[in-house]
């Protein structure tokens, strides 16, 4: 088992939640239920499972969580994309979560190799 509070990618991923909030909170008023919450929704999925798979007894077991935290990782960047490509949020903003969340996918993407 692995204290999840001390891996990068955990940290890493907390991170993006905050800056998932913040930029979610100037979506228009509209989005609170569509983009806003599916963004932040997701991006609350990658430390979560990285979390809940820490605890299984298993390498195996906690490689699956790793792939599902993944999975959520691209779906976030794919909201970010929409988001941007809606113009809610600026080219500076975007290029700067993209680094993130690319640099988050390549890290979880080592850690689960190894397990």
């Amino acid at each position: 088992m692995h204290n999840f509070k001390k891996l990068k990618i955990w940290n890493e991923s907390m991170e993006l939640v905050s800056g998932s909030y913040k930029i979610t909170r100037s979506f228009p008023k509209y989005e609170t239920y569509g983009l806003m919450s599916q963004m932040n929704r997701y991006a609350v999925s990658i430390p979560s499972n990285i979390s809940e798979g820490s605890s299984k007894s298993s390498s195996k077991h906690f490689a699956n969580y790793l792939e599902h935290s993944l999975g959520s990782a691209f779906e976030w960047e794919t909201q970010l994309n929409v988001a941007f490509n809606e113009s809610y949020i600026t080219e500076e903003k975007f290029k700067e979560l993209e680094g993130k969340i690319k640099q988050i996918q390549k890290m979880i993407s080592s850690f689960k190799s190894g397990l």
